[in-house]
């Protein structure tokens, strides 16, 4: 149309037009034009394809037409990129961060529903590692149900079968007056035992009760504590025992034990000193 600079008058009637992106520029050059009077034009009707066949040419949508499928592509191609980046970062970087927000978030929710109901079926839920097993049924349960006459909840025993496990495990901490997490190396390294006690020590701090009790039954020095920033501030605030320190009074273990059970979960109460020996499991008094 360029090339008709002096076009005045256009009769294009009886024509069969093709209505899709290839006449946009047509369809576009008659709407807009200032110069050429083109006859009938809002009568002019589209052939094909078949499932526009009749429709006027004028009321053809070419916004479609418009579209850079090539700029569209690359934006897509971009921000899936970008998107597989980010996951892929999270993954490896934030993954347990995810985690442990979910599990919180899930805590939360169980608190807030549940805030209400003071009853407490459990004395005190056990979280401990499968490989410390023969330490809390040969020992700690004998001595806390069968001698004392606390009523414990333990994995084996008191989940709910088909229940997914996080919410069993939610269930048994706020369930339970106490939790008594038996650390060891494999509880450190047990995926499973660190969701347990990240959903207890939120308990601890959101409810500001004293409803955590550490039980060490390795040594383990500070610096292996390190990656796990959580148990090291519960040990800075939060009573603990030392059962490779009580080997020569396990007498007066079970009886710090029994007290810890028997104390009040107002923070204002009596907080009792629950280590055999002195300074955090594993650390030297000069550290």
């Amino acid at each position: 149309m360029q090339s008709l600079p002096a076009l005045v008058y256009l009769d294009m009637q009886g024509n069969s037009f093709t209505c899709d992106c290839g006449n946009a520029w047509f369809l576009q050059w008659v709407i807009t034009n200032k110069q050429t009077q083109v006859s009938d034009a809002y009568n002019f009707e589209c052939n094909s394809p078949p499932n526009l066949k009749g429709r006027k040419l004028l009321e053809m949508n070419i916004r479609s037409c418009t579209v850079d499928v090539g700029f569209v592509c690359y934006i897509s191609t971009a921000c899936a990129v970008m998107v597989v980046m980010a996951v892929s970062f999270t993954h490896h970087f934030l993954q347990w961060h995810l985690v442990y927000a979910y599990y919180l978030l899930l805590a939360f929710l169980y608190n807030t529903k549940h805030k209400d109901k003071r009853a407490h079926p459990y004395d005190a839920f056990v979280s401990y590692n499968a490989n410390d097993e023969h330490w809390v049924l040969g020992e700690l349960l004998p001595k806390l149900e069968d001698e004392q006459g606390w009523r414990l909840c333990l994995h084996h025993r008191d989940f709910q079968p088909g229940k997914p496990i996080m919410e069993n495990i939610t269930d048994a901490i706020y369930g339970s007056r106490k939790t008594i997490c038996v650390i060891s190396h494999d509880y450190l390294a047990s995926e499973w035992c660190s969701r347990e006690i990240q959903v207890a020590s939120f308990r601890l701090f959101d409810e500001q009760k004293d409803v955590l009790i550490l039980v060490f039954l390795e040594d383990i020095p500070m610096q292996q504590l390190s990656p796990y920033h959580r148990m090291r501030r519960l040990l800075k605030r939060q009573t603990y025992l030392s059962w490779s320190r009580a080997v020569a009074h396990p007498d007066l273990f079970w009886e710090k034990l029994r007290q810890a059970l028997e104390t009040r979960e107002d923070p204002a109460g009596e907080h009792l000193r629950l280590c055999v020996g002195d300074g955090i499991p594993g650390e030297r008094p000069d550290q």
